[in-house]
């Protein structure tokens, strides 16, 4: 019987704690409740309501700049064709979306062709994404842009980032790492380091037609054995 009592008694002391707790802080948890609950409904309203329409307006908005970007006709797909807007207004209508990021990729390229460098560089680095393959293109026109505008080491490193990034694309990989591997070695003078890349392409890539070339490089810079 004692310790039936003794039972009662200890959960008459916690439900009284409790009763103490919430009297004393019922507001405060009420309050912090209601607000959790206000920014799922703000988040989910936001996403479904906001974000998603904006996303799909985005989307709509960029395909006629991407098809003057594959016709070549650069100067529609930066600027539209006063019906269809180019990738720079996409960008500046539709910032956050997808499509934004996939026309600052774009936009950089665009630059580049039309050989404003700063421009391209200015819009790639915007550009970030997932996909490794065209995330190791977007580093490869930096290493070009910034190469063109004389900074040798940045573009250095671009192309090392490039040929790194996404090495299941063999092709694209050898031509960034021949391209840090040149430039280190005729505009750099850093022999050390162009040796270097010319032997990690070599090793990795040997099926590349820069593969193939890279023993030509190494003996010009006194290497013919570099195995």
């Amino acid at each position: 019987m004692a310790t039936s009592k003794n039972t009662g008694s200890t959960e008459d002391v916690l439900l009284a704690k409790a009763m103490n707790i919430w009297s004393k802080y019922s507001k405060l948890i009420t309050i912090a409740g209601i607000a959790v609950i206000v920014l799922i409904a703000g988040y989910y309203g936001y996403r479904n309501f906001i974000q998603k329409p904006k996303e799909e307006k985005a989307s709509d908005a960029i395909f006629k700049a991407e098809e003057y970007y594959r016709m070549d006709s650069v100067n529609l797909a930066l600027n539209g064709d006063g019906q269809y807007p180019g990738f720079l207004s996409v960008i500046n209508k539709y910032s956050g979306t997808d499509a934004a990021n996939l026309a600052c990729f774009y936009a950089g390229s665009c630059y580049l062709k039309l050989g404003d460098n700063a421009n391209a560089v200015k819009y790639l680095k915007k550009f970030s994404t997932s996909a490794r393959q065209i995330q190791a293109r977007a580093y490869k026109l930096l290493g070009d842009a910034n190469a063109d505008l004389g900074k040798s080491k940045e573009a250095l490193d671009y192309y090392i980032k490039a040929a790194n990034h996404f090495t299941d694309d063999q092709a694209g990989s050898a031509d960034a790492l021949f391209m840090a591997a040149y430039l280190a070695d005729r505009v750099l003078k850093d022999s050390k380091e162009a040796i270097s890349l010319y032997k990690e392409l070599k090793e990795k890539y040997p099926n590349t037609q820069q593969g193939m070339d890279a023993d030509k490089y190494l003996a010009q810079l006194g290497v013919y054995d570099a195995d």
